[in-house]
């Protein structure tokens, strides 16, 4: 019975927040506009000086793009959350007989579902741009499971920022780490070509295995060991940080 309330006001304050992006379309192209922008200037202009074999460039570098899209759309998670917070509106459903953890999770489920629409874009994009796959349907359905968990981790990375944010600001800055980190992976260029404790980090960081996961579902080769790698990143950094937000909502809330 708990738990049935507790989705039934999940799924109506979800409802609510998606009327909020459905009124601003913006926030999603946005959203997309500027890892195309990387993408049309990585592939026109730096991509014929990058190496990648037989593969062509756009192929390779997309899955990186895609994880810049997400880290992008995740920040305003963490702003929605923060003017929600100042508007008073924690202390209204405080007062109303709903689960506390529906707040949060209608702030969550939001985030995937827009930020899969700007991913879903920016592929359009690629494909325009001469983004080739031999992907099956289970490849490309493994391929947005990724990406849905990818978001899953880093929205409740936003969350824990929406909530301890001091201005609208600080609120969103969280998320430039994250934009920047797919550039020292092996998003946009082989490890190979670079220095070594660049390449080292490059190697062990979690962006690397989950984008030569995607490129290899991508291009229909066998993914091996590496996916069980992306997948161990992913959880690992969901559990920390809904643990983390749980935390920091239980303070705020009592």
């Amino acid at each position: 019975m708990a738990m049935a309330h507790a989705l039934g006001d999940t799924a109506a304050l979800t409802g609510r927040s998606m009327r909020h992006i459905l009124r601003s379309p913006d926030t999603i192209i946005t959203t997309a506009v500027t890892p195309i922008a990387i993408m049309l200037l990585f592939v026109f202009v730096f991509g014929g000086a990058i190496d990648t074999g037989s593969q062509p460039y756009i192929d390779y570098m997309l899955p990186g793009v895609l994880l810049i899209t997400i880290a992008s759309g995740i920040a305003y998670t963490a702003y929605r959350l923060f003017l929600d917070m100042q508007g008073g509106l924690f202390e209204r459903f405080r007062s109303m007989p709903i689960a506390r953890s529906s707040v949060l999770w209608s702030h969550v489920l939001t985030s995937v579902a827009s930020n899969l629409v700007s991913v879903a874009l920016v592929i359009g994009v690629a494909l325009l741009m001469g983004f080739r796959t031999g992907a099956s349907p289970l490849a490309w359905l493994g391929v947005f499971g990724m990406l849905a968990l990818f978001t899953l981790a880093l929205t409740w990375i936003a969350v824990v920022a929406g909530l301890s944010a001091k201005s609208v600001d600080g609120a969103s800055a969280f998320s430039y780490p994250l934009i920047f980190l797919p550039f020292v992976s092996s998003a946009f260029a082989p490890t190979d070509s670079m220095p070594g404790p660049v390449r080292w980090f490059a190697e062990n960081q979690p962006v690397t295995s989950i984008v030569d996961s995607i490129r290899a579902l991508f291009s229909g080769s066998p993914v091996g060991g590496e996916i069980w790698v992306a997948l161990a990143w992913c959880v690992g950094i969901l559990a920390v940080a809904w643990i983390g937000a749980t935390v920091i909502y239980r303070r705020k809330a009592n």
